[in-house]
């Protein structure tokens, strides 16, 4: 099979990925492996075509973000930027005003870009 192009292509290939991987990993045949491999990178390659991911539009989206990427926990990054855990809390929930500080902290911890934290702060 070459490229997927579309939707309905895409769903049968999941369905035969699903069905072959449901045989589980002792049941399944060379042959069957290599086209587990192949048909999971066509169907990778039109995810990354047709299925776009936009980056966080707020401030607390692009900390959550990065939080993620770090695999830190809230009490983590607060020891991290230097700030108390309630204090992020609230910042993280909008009801506090984040301060330049933090925004400074933010820029140089979690490297966040500068034109970005001015424009969402």
């Amino acid at each position: 099979m070459n490229a997927i192009k579309k939707e309905a292509n895409y769903n049968t290939v999941m369905a035969k990925i699903d069905s072959l991987m449901a045989k589980g990993s002792e049941n399944v045949s060379q042959e069957e492996l290599a086209e587990i491999r192949h048909l999971a990178l066509l169907a990778q390659a039109y995810e990354q075509e047709k299925h776009e991911i936009r980056p966080p539009s707020t401030l607390a989206g692009i900390i959550e973000m990065r939080m993620y990427e770090l695999k830190l926990k809230q009490k983590d990054l607060a020891k991290k930027l230097r700030v108390s855990n309630a204090k992020l809390s609230l910042i993280m929930n909008g009801k506090q005003k984040p301060d330049v500080q933090f925004l400074k902290s933010v820029h140089s911890e979690l490297n966040v870009d500068a034109e970005f934290l001015l424009s969402h702060a």
